[in-house]
């Protein structure tokens, strides 16, 4: 969790916004993964969220139900994972990775094998989209014995008791959803957004991320200094599944994630 914290700080610091990018662990293969993580942290990332595959995954929208399927379609798992985070460490990767995924394959994992797994192969935190804070104590009584950050979320529809009580539990940083409904490219951000932030910011002083429709540096450059961070997920997605190959898709990872992140200063 300190890399987590070191990252925002030092980005609160250079007056920048912190550049989350999604990465689907196994899509399209399992062996391209290490290389997608690195392409995009050496583009400008500064925390790899890296998503677990899980079957039914209410909280995403569909490019990222696809590469989920795809990669449990080739046998991606919670363990399989993991081995990418130990690989990525092995080759130098330094920024945090936080694991996004569903509380079933988690479960299934064994919670305390799973933190302590997670903390041996390098990684960061969690991100549980389907957690939340009033289920959470046990989840987060293992991030804190590990030293791993716990993210919950907040919607534009939560009360401000509920703000503030996902930023309090949060340890790393509070998911902040842009919208309401699934994740998802989005051409424009919602007008109340910036009202909504107010809100959140007010809640407290953990790091925030906004995520949900966060596709374009224009996005990016409209959210400076009204968020901590900022989440990309589906439009690399799509930038990775467009490239024919290998070495296009990292050229792909390279060419987005510069651009937004030019768009964080």
């Amino acid at each position: 969790m300190k890399r987590i914290e070191q990252t925002f700080t030092d980005n609160r610091t250079k007056d920048e916004t912190t550049l989350v990018a999604y990465i689907t662990s196994g899509y399209p293969h399992l062996g391209e993964t290490v290389g997608l993580i690195s392409a995009a942290v050496e583009a400008g990332a500064d925390v790899i969220e890296l998503g677990v595959p899980f079957s039914d995954p209410l909280g995403d929208g569909p490019v990222i139900q696809a590469t989920g399927q795809a990669a449990l379609d080739t046998g991606t798992t919670a363990a399989a994972t993991l081995d990418v985070v130990a690989e990525a460490r092995a080759a130098g990767v330094e920024a945090p990775i936080v694991l996004m995924g569903y509380c079933n394959p988690f479960l299934r994992y064994g919670l305390t094998q799973l933190y302590d797994d997670a903390r041996s192969a390098g990684v960061d935190g969690f991100v549980v989209p389907d957690l939340p804070v009033s289920e959470g104590a046990e989840w987060l009584a293992h991030a804190e014995a590990n030293e791993l950050g716990q993210t919950f979320f907040t919607a534009p529809g939560s009360s401000a008791e509920r703000i503030a009580a996902s930023a309090a539990a949060s340890r790393g940083f509070l998911y902040v959803l842009a919208a309401n409904g699934v994740t998802g490219v989005r051409k424009d951000l919602d007008p109340g957004l910036d009202a909504y932030l107010e809100r959140v910011r007010a809640a407290g002083d953990t790091p925030m991320a906004v995520g949900f429709g966060i596709s374009r540096p224009e996005h990016v450059a409209s959210l400076h200094g009204k968020t901590d961070g900022v989440i990309v997920g589906s439009a690399l997605l799509q930038a990775i599944g467009a490239a024919r190959d290998a070495a296009g898709r990292r050229q792909a990872v390279t060419g987005l994630i510069s651009s937004l992140k030019a768009a964080t200063r």
